[in-house]
């Protein structure tokens, strides 16, 4: 698989975001492991996690831990895969919440590098601004962290521009990546992608296929991306994220799976050669 950069690391052009293994409707341990493993069988060697990615506060670090023994029973091979969790992102109960004080970011890492079994996470990244806590506080934690050699790199997500902006004058400009949604069906993130691609930060595309629950039926939803998946013989999940990776040199799709076949087809959108005219129809699209 073709190669993109996160900060000074060169890695796979589509990664795996691995919630979908730990959140309502996972699979058994067999079958998601089954899949990570298939993930980097393709070529795989970015991996997002987060602590939240869990049923509730009592499962909390549950796809970490996930993530960890998977890379393990993989064996040496799995080496070089950058694994990048986020903090911030809390569970109340089974409810989500938001905590972005330095405090819980700070101890919340410490608790991420026990679960994955590291000594230093190799990107580590703001899950949510906090709405309670001043932007640049939060992200002052992620440059101690940085400093102490807790973390090898920082990153921020769904931050728009102006937190973008924030982050990088906070971090002295050791922002390595921004990881935002982006797909056919959800544009808002392009400001950020030419915002970033600038800035030589790679943007982490996720929920590139719609969402959950969403991307079974994309090619219903949207006739054209299934008339272009017809056009090659191929499925319309691997014409979106073929589109997504013209979008700029820095973005780095990192879809979900819940089985080896979901992965395994979604990784191959790197081959697919969209035309210019099919290429148009996608960027004309507007969603309502």
């Amino acid at each position: 698989m073709k190669r993109r950069q996160i900060g000074t690391r060169p890695v796979s052009e589509i990664g795996f975001g691995a919630c979908l293994l730990s959140n309502e409707g996972r699979p058994d341990e067999v079958q998601a492991i089954a899949t990570i493993h298939a993930a980097l069988e393709a070529g795989v060697s970015l991996i997002d996690t987060a602590d939240a990615y869990a049923l509730s506060e009592e499962d909390l670090g549950h796809n970490e831990l996930l993530v960890r023994r998977a890379l393990a029973s993989y064996g040496s091979a799995a080496g070089d895969v950058l694994v990048t969790t986020k903090g911030g992102h809390t569970r109340q109960g089974t409810a989500w919440g938001k905590d972005g004080r330095p405090e819980h970011l700070k101890r919340a890492c410490r608790d991420s590098l026990r679960r994955l079994g590291v000594e230093a996470i190799g990107l580590y990244q703001l899950h949510w601004p906090d709405p309670l806590v001043p932007y640049a506080e939060s992200v002052g934690a992620l440059s101690d962290l940085l400093d102490e050699g807790l973390i090898e790199m920082a990153g921020i997500s769904n931050a728009d521009s102006s937190l973008i902006a924030v982050a990088l004058e906070v971090l002295g400009g050791r922002l390595s990546s921004v990881q935002n949604e982006l797909s056919v069906t959800a544009r808002a993130g392009e400001a950020e992608v030419a915002f970033c691609a600038g800035r030589s930060i790679a943007f982490l595309a996720y929920q590139p296929l719609g969402g959950i629950g969403a991307a079974a039926g994309l090619g219903g939803r949207l006739p054209f991306l299934q008339q272009v998946a017809e056009n090659h013989g191929v499925s319309p999940q691997r014409v979106a994220l073929a589109w997504l990776l013209t979008k700029a040199p820095n973005v780095i799709p990192i879809p979900g799976a819940r089985r080896p076949a979901t992965i395994s087809d979604s990784v191959q959108a790197g081959t697919l050669q969209l035309t210019p005219d099919e290429m148009e129809l996608l960027d004309r699209f507007e969603p309502a």
